[in-house]
């Protein structure tokens, strides 16, 4: 049995799904004109406020659409750098831009790994 003190820190099902539909609405792998930094000064403010309201309730269920941030991120650097979009390629690439700014995009603080890579 669930207390009441808990149902109350449970995120509520339409914020959670306000949020996990923002990140295909902002389009982030069609704004190829930005830079990674560019793009990470961008995402980072919400995503960030994302983590602190909602992930102080419940960050597991946050972490979908972390990932799916990543997948983005991931389909922004491919349109964006042909060259790496053989998949060997773009997997160095992306270890050494987690290697090189691991802290770059706020929620990879939390999702660093190779998420979507496997």
């Amino acid at each position: 049995m669930v207390s009441a003190a808990h149902r109350r820190r449970l995120v509520n099902g339409s914020s959670r799904r306000r949020v996990s539909r923002s990140a295909p609405a902002w389009w982030i792998h069609r704004w190829t004109e930005l830079t990674l930094d560019e793009l990470a000064t961008w995402l980072n403010p919400r995503v960030a406020g994302w983590m602190q309201y909602y992930g102080k309730f419940r960050p597991s269920e946050l972490q979908r659409t972390l990932r799916r941030i990543n997948t983005y991120l991931m389909r922004w650097a491919r349109r964006k750098y042909k060259r790496i979009r053989s998949f060997k390629r773009f997997q160095r690439w992306w270890k050494s831009v987690l290697q090189r700014a691991p802290r770059l995009f706020a929620h990879w603080a939390w999702a660093t790994d190779l998420d979507g890579l496997r």
